[in-house]
C-alpha cells in the first residue's frame, strides 16, 4: 500500500492556501493534514501530528518562513512558496526540496511533489505522484446574488479586474467577486492556459497565436513576459 504523505500548508494568504490545497487534492497519497495562516498554528500541528512535508510561504508576519524552517525537525521536508524570487537562495540554503514562485500552477507543484517523492522518501524513490482524474466538467460561481452553473466547455477566456473577474462565454459575460488565481485553481489544468496575470484562456478556443498574443473568439489577448516560456511550451505540444 502506498504510504500517505501528511502535508501542512502554511501561508498568511487564504487564497494561496486554497490554491495549493486544491492542487494537492488532485494528487494521490498527498493528505493535507492542516492549513495554517501563520507559524504559530503550524508549530501546534507539528507538535500534535506527524508531518512529512510542508508547503511554506516565506514572507509572513511575526515569524518568517525561513525562520520557521530553521526551527523545525530536519526530517520534515519543506517546499517554499513565495511571490519573491530574491528569497530563492536562502530557501535552498536550508535544503528545501523545491522553491515555487507564485502564482503556482498545478504542473509546477506536481513537479515539486515528484521531486520530494524521488529524493526525500527512499521507499518511494521509484514512485511518481498519481494524478487523480477530476470527472467534473463544471463549477458554480456566485454572480448577482445567486450561484450560476459554469460549464468549462462554454468558457472562452477569463479576465481579471482586481478582486473581480469576468468570465467570457459566447452569449454572455459572468462577473464574480473572485481573484484570477483562485479561479485558475478551480479550472481543469489540461483545458485552460494562464497567459497573463490578467488572462486565462480556454485551450480549445484558441484560434491563432504569436509570441506576443493569442486570439480567442476574435479577441486578441496579450501574453506576458513572465508566462511566455510556459505558454509557448504548452502551445508547441498542441
Amino acid at each position: 500500500m502506498t504510504k500517505r504523505i501528511n502535508c501542512l500548508i502554511v501561508d498568511d494568504e487564504p487564497v494561496a492556501r486554497e490554491i495549493i490545497e486544491n492542487h494537492l487534492q488532485k494528487i494521490g497519497h498527498m493528505h493535507v493534514l492542516a492549513s495554517c495562516k501563520n507559524a504559530i498554528e503550524a508549530f501546534k500541528e507539528i507538535s500534535a501530528h506527524q508531518i512529512d512535508l510542508i508547503f511554506l510561504d516565506i514572507n509572513m508576519p511575526e515569524i518568517s518562513g525561513l525562520l520557521f524552517a530553521k526551527s523545525i525537525n530536519k526530517n520534515i521536508k519543506v517546499i517554499f512558496t513565495t511571490a519573491y524570487r530574491e528569497y530563492a537562495i536562502d530557501g535552498f540554503d536550508l535544503q528545501a526540496v523545491d522553491y515555487l514562485l507564485k502564482p503556482i500552477s498545478f504542473d509546477r507543484l506536481l513537479q515539486a511533489v515528484n521531486k520530494y517523492l524521488g529524493e526525500s522518501t527512499p521507499n518511494l524513490s521509484n514512485l511518481s505522484a498519481e494524478v487523480i482524474e477530476d470527472k467534473s466538467d463544471f463549477i458554480f460561481v456566485r454572480s448577482d446574488r445567486k450561484m450560476i452553473k459554469l460549464n468549462f466547455s462554454d468558457v472562452n477566456y477569463v479576465e481579471s479586474f482586481s478582486d473581480y473577474i469576468k468570465i467570457h462565454l459566447d452569449d454572455k459575460t459572468i462577473v464574480t467577486r473572485e481573484t484570477i488565481s483562485n479561479i485558475e485553481a478551480k479550472l481543469p489544468q489540461n483545458d485552460f492556459l494562464r497567459i497573463h496575470r490578467s488572462y486565462i484562456v480556454s485551450f480549445a478556443k484558441i484560434e491563432s497565436f504569436t509570441n506576443e498574443c493569442i486570439e480567442v473568439k476574435n479577441k486578441t489577448l496579450p501574453i506576458s513576459r513572465s508566462y511566455k516560456n510556459d505558454v509557448m511550451a504548452r502551445l508547441s505540444k498542441g
